[in-house]
């Protein structure tokens, strides 16, 4: 079962020393940036590459 981020475990993200990724399944992650940012990402396949 893939695992799933929570609303709780997304507002509770911490700015580090260096950028994290908190991965949600599915190439989904959220990535938070040293000065607070967070953004969602995608990482993903094209034909190989």
């Amino acid at each position: 079962m893939p695992q799933t981020l929570t609303d709780t475990a997304v507002r509770g993200a911490k700015p580090a020393d260096k950028p994290q990724k908190l991965f949600d399944g599915g190439g989904l992650f959220l990535f938070v940036a040293p000065s607070g940012t967070k953004s969602w990402r995608w990482k993903y396949r094209f034909q190989g590459r």
